[in-house]
């Protein structure tokens, strides 16, 4: 029996080969929706509202990465359509690009190394002094798996942890139920929470000005989670001190007033973006589908895909 895979997005020639052998695999622009039983795509793809009704015999919906936003996950259930994503392997690479982003914004990377490039350094002197990321305060925004990976790599630091979720966990950290309450007390926000409408703009103006000027936002979760426009508003102002950012609310659309400003660290969306993780993502998005046509479950199912 032929099973017909729908492809959503770029795969690697890994993927590609392991799938070949188990699927004939159709592009966007030529499928027939009817055919199609399982399809391979990405976080930020996803699989728009419109196809998804229209495949009529869908039955696995494979992603590339740990965020499903951008797939409707409620219809998916009340069809029996199962949602598999890519967690747990790549918690350890995004907690180290949200370490990155921390200590570029602390330590002034970028400006000192602009500082050595230009000239400034011998003409100048020695740069202006940049601030201690040892003994802070950092407030995580959702601490899930890659949030808890957070709080482990800041221990080296002495780090005092505290966070913000939906409920209370069995964590050695004091919980703040109110985030702008838990903004006050932090040196830094880490932003790592789910996307979709529950987390919609949570960080918003008051959030940030709670922040403060000495405060440093870093988002590693989705683009939505932040007001954009009260962001480039806080950092202009200097009612927040600076921002280090993996994601935005229109990618790859960056604002200008996000680009030209001096106080903060851009990144294009790599939070998992190494060889090594991303092999490892694209293996379980295979692992997934095929085991599906083996026993008709997925190995890695979203939670509201669970008990299906």
């Amino acid at each position: 029996m032929t099973h017909h895979l729908l492809q959503i997005g770029g795969i690697t020639p890994d993927m590609r080969e392991r799938l070949e052998a188990a699927f004939t695999i159709h592009q966007l622009d030529d499928f027939d929706p009817t055919a199609i039983t399982h399809v391979i795509t990405n976080g930020h793809d996803g699989v728009n509202p419109e196809l998804m009704t229209s495949l009529s015999n869908l039955k696995v919906i494979s992603g590339y990465g740990v965020g499903y936003d951008a797939i409707d996950v409620t219809e998916a259930v009340r069809r029996n359509i199962l949602v598999a994503h890519t967690p747990n392997v790549l918690n350890q690479e995004v907690a180290t690009t949200a370490l990155l982003l921390l200590l570029a914004c602390y330590r002034e990377l970028l400006r000192d190394d602009a500082y050595v490039r230009s000239g400034d350094w011998q003409a100048k002197g020695n740069a202006p002094l940049t601030r201690s990321m040892d003994k802070q305060t950092v407030g995580i925004l959702g601490l899930g798996r890659i949030g808890q990976a957070i709080a482990d790599k800041l221990a080296p630091w002495d780090a005092t942890v505290v966070y913000h979720s939906r409920r209370k966990k069995e964590v050695p950290y004091r919980y703040f139920d109110n985030l702008t309450e838990m903004a006050r007390a932090c040196d830094a926000l880490i932003c790592i929470t789910p996307g979709g409408p529950s987390t919609h703009k949570i960080v918003n103006a008051e959030v940030l000005e709670a922040l403060g000027p000495n405060g440093t936002l870093i988002n590693v979760s989705r683009g939505s989670v932040v007001d954009e426009a009260a962001l480039i508003a806080a950092l202009t102002s200097g009612k927040l001190g600076w921002a280090g950012l993996d994601v935005f609310e229109a990618e790859p659309v960056v604002p200008q007033a996000l680009r030209d400003l001096p106080n903060t660290v851009l990144l294009p969306h790599v939070g998992s973006a190494t060889v090594e993780t991303r092999a490892a993502m694209g293996a379980l998005t295979v692992d997934n589908l095929l085991q599906h046509l083996k026993d008709g479950t997925v190995m890695t199912p979203v939670p509201e895909c669970a008990d299906l």
